[in-house]
């Protein structure tokens, strides 16, 4: 898994698992936020995969993670 470089807002973290399962990334981004109001530790969750999951490289196709 990769951080997305084509469908960031923030960090590419929701882009990233929306490409790999691909899911539509507004999906996950919404997903994430109503998650959020639920307790638990879901923002410490994505501070950690925003510091330890690699960007995805210049040459990645993003498109490819659609491809089945």
């Amino acid at each position: 898994m990769y951080r997305s470089r084509r469908y960031k807002i923030i960090a590419g973290v929701c882009g990233g698992i929306a490409e790999k399962w691909g899911w539509p990334p507004t999906m996950v981004r919404l997903l994430f936020i109503l998650s959020c109001i639920l307790p638990g530790p879901q923002f410490v969750i994505y501070l950690i995969m925003w510091a330890f999951v690699p960007k995805a490289p210049a040459a990645y196709d993003s498109a490819a993670a659609y491809r089945h």
